[in-house]
């Protein structure tokens, strides 16, 4: 058996032409535009691409969107200004601080100076508490696209057994509550579970979040089973540089039901949430109608 292929970037684009139907009806309606803020301290050039991504993807659903530059010796208060800047400037719905920030600023102390409804990345302490227990909240890109994918392949989650590899602030524990959410049984499995392969055999959908490469192989998977691959991985193979992700695709194809590449698969979601995340947040700021299928 060949599993199915999820196409995230099909999916993403689903999702994007949404994003930009609903901000064309609040501009209409409303004479509202969501506005997004991409905060950016330093040179690292990952994030550089990534941020770039973003203000084109915001621009190109007709939102707004904001950038800030800043040196990569920034002082945390000079940061903590241009956040409090941000969280009082009734234009902006969604406040981004890309990260990794350069060491010698507080990561927790940024992200929680960010105003929890404009938080369009979830990682607000007060975000994770509402997600953890079953309120309304901000919820993370990455997971949130994971979901989106999972209900538009299967429909309803309910009653499945779902295993979380991975237990990062990121992924791997909101991804956890988001199917508790849709009713799932979860494991979250890690570095230190005992038995991992057999643990994974146990799900009908698995979603590896550990940052190791093809770790995951093809006899962990039952068959039939549904993988999200939220890995990437850069590894070099035949003297090239190539993207992998944490499952063995190779191998894991063969017996799983539906699978997502990498690339190809979670990455392009991530943007797409993000953006869903804005208009969502605009919806809640001005008490309008959230946009349907763009939330959990």
């Amino acid at each position: 058996m060949t599993a199915n292929i999820i196409d995230g970037k099909a999916f993403a684009a689903t999702v994007r032409e949404k994003v930009t139907g609903h901000v064309a009806r609040l501009k209409e309606e409303n004479g509202i535009t969501p506005g997004l803020a991409v905060v950016l301290v330093g040179e690292d050039p990952a994030s550089q691409v990534y941020v770039r991504s973003k203000g084109k993807q915001t621009v190109e659903t007709g939102m707004n969107s904001y950038e800030y530059k800043m040196d990569a010796d920034t002082s945390e208060a000079d940061l903590l200004a241009v956040v409090e800047k941000l969280n009082n400037d009734p234009e902006v719905h969604g406040i981004l601080v890309q990260l990794p920030l350069p060491g010698h600023l507080n990561e927790d102390l940024i992200i929680n100076s960010i105003d929890p409804a404009k938080d369009v990345d979830g990682f607000h302490i007060s975000n994770v508490g509402l997600l953890g227990t079953g309120q309304k909240s901000m919820v993370p890109c990455t997971p949130l696209g994971c979901l989106m994918m999972l209900r538009d392949y299967h429909g309803s989650l309910s009653g499945m057994n779902a295993v979380v590899i991975g237990r990062s602030n990121i992924v791997g524990k909101p991804m956890a509550q988001l199917l508790l959410g849709d009713s799932c049984t979860v494991t979250i499995a890690h570095s230190r579970t005992k038995d991992l392969p057999e643990v994974v055999r146990g799900a009908d959908i698995v979603v590896a979040a550990v940052g190791r490469p093809e770790m995951v192989p093809g006899d962990w998977i039952r068959e039939g089973a549904t993988v999200i691959d939220v890995g990437i991985n850069r590894i070099e193979r035949d003297g090239k540089n190539k993207l992998v992700g944490d499952v063995d695709f190779e191998s894991a194809s063969k017996v799983a039901g539906a699978i997502t590449p990498v690339p190809g698969g979670v990455g392009p979601m991530t943007i797409a949430c993000l953006l869903a995340n804005t208009v969502t947040a605009c919806c809640r700021a001005n008490g309008l109608a959230e946009p349907e299928g763009l939330t959990a």
